[in-house]
């Protein structure tokens, strides 16, 4: 058996779906299975270093959907990939429109979430507000998704949400749910060596509770500073912030409540960084209004960090109920359920419940889920 991947375009740097793609090749071929990736041709961006922005993010478009296409064409003209044992899998749902350049049958795709096309059909849930571009094209997206005759979906959610936008009955398909596995290692880090990398990230010994996230209003990152202000008085610690730089209205309000000494930044920190700061949180709190899948949650189980999250789905589908779930709107309960863990014996079971539930995301539990969607079940490494 021969699986081709489908990629994303390196420019625009989604670093997630990168390793996604990455994931699922070495996982392919730990099975013995035969597996290579296309991504699309960087030509005319070959002048730019990202196409997240300005001119270069339309000559990104050039690249991904004008010249790719054509080489996909020239590609299966080869005859390896005529092989009836060839299958094709397209690992970001973004990238749908390539269903139409590939054999139908054997071709299915992975729907991360369809949290911008539901922006584009106007639901205010997902906090987002594209561009008249931005809803044509997550429109065209939709357009060719719920095209694929197979498709995994991340999450119960995911596949509910997608089910809702197009519920045909008739379309002969096979649309599953398959988690996400670990797309890198995760595991806790002892005190002697996380140490020294919390104190050059600005932690000294202090506790602190961590957010891993950008500042997208859906992430409900500005939450957590009034959720630091309800535990004044209460709980001498820090919040640490880890991914993109603090925005000014949150920098505006910590000053405003008088905080703002209370909160810490780490810019993109590296995985080993990140694996220093998931082991030595007090806790990881995740009030994210909506997600597809939600990795942090169960990168922080695996680090041994306790988890308070959004009481919204995924999220207590991805934590397999072992988080402190809350609404992501109360910042008392989210303060409360923190203090909570101060009761050793209720903390030290949430994390062993924690550490029970990441064994559902192994990669070779995804890899046979994805073998099985293609009809080839019980592949053993030979």
């Amino acid at each position: 058996m021969r699986m081709v991947l489908i990629g994303n375009y390196r420019l625009d740097k989604q670093e997630s779906m990168l390793r996604f793609a990455d994931m699922l090749d070495s996982g392919l071929k730990a099975k013995g299975i035969q597996s290579e990736i296309w991504e699309p041709t960087i030509f005319f961006g070959k002048i730019f270093e990202s196409t997240n922005s300005g001119i270069a993010k339309w000559v990104g478009y050039i690249d991904k959907f004008i010249v790719f296409p054509i080489v996909i064409k020239l590609r299966l003209k080869k005859q390896k990939y005529k092989n009836l044992q060839t299958r094709f899998h397209i690992c970001d749902h973004s990238n749908a429109p390539y269903l139409k350049y590939l054999p139908k049958n054997i071709t299915g795709i992975t729907c991360h979430d369809v949290l911008a096309i539901r922006g584009a059909l106007g639901y205010k849930d997902t906090f987002a507000e594209p561009s008249k571009f931005g809803v044509f094209l997550q429109k065209w997206i939709f357009k060719n998704l719920v095209k694929a005759k197979l498709l995994g979906a991340v999450s119960n959610f995911s596949l509910n949400q997608l089910e809702e936008l197009h519920n045909d009955d008739a379309q002969e398909r096979k649309w599953v749910v398959i988690h996400n596995a670990f797309n890198a290692p995760f595991a806790p880090m002892d005190k002697v060596e996380y140490l020294p990398l919390l104190e050059s990230m600005g932690l000294n010994k202090e506790p602190f509770i961590l957010h891993v996230g950008t500042s997208h209003p859906r992430k409900n990152r500005i939450f957590l500073v009034n959720m630091m202000k309800a535990l004044e008085g209460k709980w001498n610690g820090k919040l640490c912030l880890a991914s993109k730089p603090l925005d000014k209205p949150l920098i505006e309000l910590a000053k405003e409540l008088g905080i703002e000494n209370k909160i810490i930044s780490v810019v993109r920190p590296d995985h080993k960084y990140l694996i220093a700061l998931y082991s030595a949180c007090r806790a990881f709190v995740f009030p994210s209004f909506s997600e597809g899948f939600g990795w942090p949650v169960i990168e922080a189980q695996a680090c041994g960090a306790p988890v308070i999250a959004s009481d919204l789905e995924p999220m207590p589908e991805v934590s397999g109920n072992a988080a402190l779930h809350n609404n992501p709107k109360d910042a008392n309960a989210f303060a409360n359920a923190l203090l909570s863990l101060e009761n050793k014996e209720g903390r030290e079971k949430l994390i062993e419940k924690g550490y029970e539930n990441i064994k559902r995301f192994e990669l070779n539990k995804m890899i046979d889920s994805y073998l099985s969607l293609y009809g080839f079940e019980n592949i053993q490494k030979e």
